[in-house]
């Protein structure tokens, strides 16, 4: 399981204590980052018309087949071009990438992947039900599966960030 330190952590970033002004303003920056991320996120996922969200459909739509839309992507992609598989499965991936970035940063029990995966799966299925209550997009089960690789991807990335960082503040100490 891929866990960091929480020293090294620490040390990376300051995290919120009363002496320091900067370590607050910090944390801070990070939070508005997020809330700006989810609101362009619940943009894109509720209004954009570019991304199909045109209105309020009849009909309930859902997917419970697990890989049925990537595969339908997949081979209208081999058919008619790529720009709908990218925008339907690369992009639910890359979409929750700052998901899964975000969370080491803002709580220090998500630097576990394990919890990172299983919170962006719970906030992919929170989206999915409101997007079918709501009859704005579909529930479809494989952008569950996207979603949540992103997620995972994302913390993969912070942790890897992290480390880099880490590494690098530790050549510095040493001149």
């Amino acid at each position: 399981m891929l866990t960091m330190n929480s020293m090294a952590v620490s040390k990376m970033w300051p995290h919120d204590t009363s002496q320091d002004v900067k370590g607050k303003g910090h944390r801070a920056w990070i939070w508005v980052c997020f809330l700006a991320y989810l609101f362009v996120l619940f943009y894109m996922l509720f209004f954009a018309e570019a991304f199909g969200r045109t209105g309020h459909v009849e009909e309930y739509r859902l997917n419970l087949t697990p890989f049925q839309e990537i595969r339908r992507f997949y081979q209208y992609g081999l058919k008619h071009g790529w720009h709908l598989f990218w925008v339907n499965v690369i992009g639910n991936i890359v979409v929750f990438i700052p998901f899964g970035m975000f969370l080491p940063r803002l709580s220090p029990k998500c630097k576990n992947l394990l919890l990172t995966a299983l919170l962006s799966l719970e906030f992919s299925l929170a989206i999915e039900i409101v997007q079918l209550i709501s009859r704005v997009g579909s529930f479809d089960v494989d952008d569950l599966l996207l979603n949540t690789i992103g997620g995972v991807f994302g913390c993969i990335l912070f942790s890897i960030g992290a480390f880099v960082w880490r590494k690098g503040r530790t050549l510095k100490d040493r001149k």
